[in-house]
């Protein structure tokens, strides 16, 4: 397989297929395409894919229970599966709930192949990022660096989230570097220019609702009350702040 990854197109458009194939091909990736929810199964049954490319509206499984499904069944990190939404022009709520379900980004239709690019390689920067090794995966202390948040540790190195009881919390690629935007400035505001800085996310608008979409999954996640959050604060006017003790 090329090395820069598998995508795997799920879309009822077969011109739309065609043309995502040809292009990303010619950019040097593995495509694959399906018109459904049992088309994109069969693919990733043989093998999975690094990123998927979504409709929002396909026959039969829309792309929000397809997009909800690929997500449970994997995290961020090495071996996670990205998730680019292509919804209708306009449809603010549709992208809204696309994040909440679990896409790492969306893009409207018509799409611009370029800008599409530009956002695939983003998402796959972060699902790609290199696992640890015993020589590069540890502190100084000789083990993981690990940052407890709300109920919840974050293991950066290994780019996953773990529950009280040990149990791992499916992240998105950037709801993780997000997190550890967080984690690296703990008790400082951080307006959402500043979080799109650190999370290496600058394809996206500042003004746009998706860091905020983003920042409320997350709250679900590591709060034990997330509509009266006391770890990820926000500072009405200002932006975010990760509220941790003892630091």
């Amino acid at each position: 397989m090329d090395s820069k990854g598998h995508i795997l197109v799920v879309d009822d458009d077969p011109d739309l297929r065609d043309m995502l194939q040809e292009y990303f091909e010619t950019q040097g990736f593995v495509v694959s395409t399906a018109a459904d929810g049992i088309g994109m199964r069969r693919i990733l049954a043989d093998g999975p894919a690094h990123l998927v490319i979504m409709d929002l509206h396909l026959p039969g499984e829309d792309g929000l229970t397809l997009t909800r499904e690929l997500r449970a069944q994997g995290g961020t990190g090495p071996g996670g599966t990205g998730i680019v939404m292509l919804t209708g022009a306009g449809e603010t709520v549709d992208r809204i709930v696309g994040l909440e379900m679990g896409a790492d980004d969306y893009l409207a239709k018509p799409v611009d192949l370029r800008e599409l690019l530009a956002r695939v390689k983003s998402v796959l920067r972060r699902v790609q990022a290199p696992a640890p090794s015993p020589s590069n995966g540890a502190s100084a202390g000789g083990g993981a660096v690990r940052i407890a948040i709300g109920t919840c540790t974050l293991d950066v190195d290994a780019r996953r989230l773990f529950n009280a009881g040990g149990k791992e919390v499916v992240l998105t690629a950037m709801e993780f570097d997000l997190l550890k935007a967080f984690a690296e400035h703990p008790n400082r505001v951080l307006s959402r220019d500043q979080l799109l800085d650190l999370a290496h996310n600058r394809d996206a608008d500042v003004f746009d609702r998706s860091i905020d979409v983003r920042i409320t999954r997350i709250r679900k996640k590591i709060e034990v009350d997330p509509e009266k959050p006391q770890v990820l604060k926000t500072i009405r006017g200002a932006g975010y702040m990760f509220v941790r003790e003892g630091k």
